[in-house]
């Protein structure tokens, strides 16, 4: 766990911790941790929290124009031990789903229509294969679990867990236009968002506002688009290195996960920090200098 001196801890999951700044909001920390089936490992990955937090901070800079977000902050207020891996936000009332767009058929969604030939109660094209992209993305919300995997869910049930059904729908086309511009962005870096997942709640004023991380290598599924290939899984800028050494350890994959070896750790570092100089366009030294961090 992260610690910061002096300042309220207000909630701590499997990589961040939520920091209490009075009335400015709340300090946002993305540690190194990185867990597989729901179970954190002992061994941290060098830079992982500053990439997702420079990741964020990029996309929400390039979105705002979607829908605002609760970034105030990655330098001004940020204590010295968390720059670059911490964000000054806003206080918002989330809303209680996950919103979750795809545009490729990967992951539980294709286990989903091998199985039913629909995704969250949405009937899609008979003879799709693994990895296809869809012929337009899809709403595919799921539940916020306290422990264990999120629920995928279909629109209705998204409305009735939301309590207002306007808002839902605003919800669905703001992930939806949100994901088409990251798509578009992320294939002129040579990079295919296949799916991602939003968090939205409501300012004190009820706006729509647009929270947590966003569009990270933890929240999406990101592929090199030179290894991209229809009918099979794809490798990914994320934690590939370490699922598929922990899926051929032995390990039962029940608490404690077991210590990381050192090439899985230098090969999944490898990958976040290319994921970030692929889509941002810059050296990602550029991120820790902007945020006054030694390399």
């Amino acid at each position: 766990m992260t610690s910061l001196a002096d300042l309220p801890l207000l909630a701590s999951g499997k990589v961040r911790e939520m920091y209490d700044l009075g009335k400015r909001g709340l300090l946002m920390v993305a540690s190194d941790r990185i867990s597989t089936y729901d179970v954190v490992h002992p061994t941290p990955i060098p830079d992982k929290g500053r990439v997702l937090t420079g990741l964020s901070v990029f996309w929400f800079e390039r979105l705002a124009e979607i829908v605002p977000n609760h970034l105030i902050s990655y330098a001004d207020g940020v204590p010295d031990e968390a720059r670059g891996r911490a964000l000054v936000v806003r206080r918002l009332e989330m809303l209680p789903v996950e919103c979750v767009v795809r545009g490729y058929l990967a992951g539980s969604g294709w286990s989903d229509y091998e199985a039913t030939g629909a995704v969250s109660g949405l009937r899609l094209p008979e003879g799709l294969r693994e990895s296809e992209r869809l012929p337009e993305p899809i709403f595919t919300p799921s539940t916020k679990a306290e422990v264990g995997h999120d629920e995928a869910i279909d629109f209705e049930r998204a409305a009735e867990l939301v309590g207002d059904r306007a808002l839902m729908e605003r919800v669905r086309d703001v992930s939806l236009a949100l994901y088409s511009a990251a798509a578009d962005h992320a294939r002129e870096s040579g990079v295919i968002l296949a799916d991602t997942k939003f968090e939205l709640g409501l300012d004190e004023d009820g706006t729509l506002v647009l929270g947590d991380e966003v569009l990270t290598p933890d929240s999406s599924r990101y592929w090199p688009a030179e290894d991209y290939e229809v009918g099979r899984g794809q490798p990914s800028f994320d934690k590939q290195y370490v699922r598929d050494w922990a899926s051929g350890s032995g390990w039962d994959k029940s608490p404690p996960a077991p210590a990381l070896p050192e090439d899985v750790v230098t090969g999944t570092r490898a990958r976040y920090v290319e994921a970030y100089q692929r889509i941002v366009g810059e050296p990602f030294q550029a991120w820790l200098d902007r945020v006054e961090v030694s390399g």
